[in-house]
């Protein structure tokens, strides 16, 4: 496996324990990350951290690699299953914070070995 790829394979293995500092480690330091909650990016890692904190407060995400590849532009596209629920477990009924479960894209681009940015593709 590619060694990009396998550094984003684990960052989800990091998010799904809920290891913050595991992801935050392969950040940049001026990383900008997409909000799927709010719209728009967080931009830092502290950032990120926050966003993320905020979140499991709110619903208990599980996004779940299906297939990698990467684009032309060298960037790394990961066709996740994003499964929310709410913090008991339930399945999420509420979809007022545009979080569901359902196929989405994620994108990253890295640059010196560590990801710069992050988006999200529906």
């Amino acid at each position: 496996m590619d060694s990009e790829i396998a550094l984003v394979k684990r960052m989800y293995d990091c998010f799904n324990a809920r290891d913050i500092d595991g992801v935050l480690a392969v950040l940049a330091d001026d990383v900008a990350w997409a909000n799927g909650m709010d719209g728009g990016h967080v931009h830092g890692c502290e950032a990120v951290r926050e966003y993320w904190t905020r979140q499991w407060t709110i619903v208990s995400p599980h996004v779940e690699p299906v297939i990698f590849s990467k684009a032309a532009d060298g960037a790394i596209l990961a066709e996740v299953q994003q499964s929310v629920r709410d913090v008991e477990g339930k399945p999420l009924e509420d979809q007022t914070h545009g979080l569901k479960d359902k196929t989405v894209t994620h994108i990253f681009r890295l640059q010196d070995g560590r990801v710069a940015r992050f988006d999200i593709r529906d």
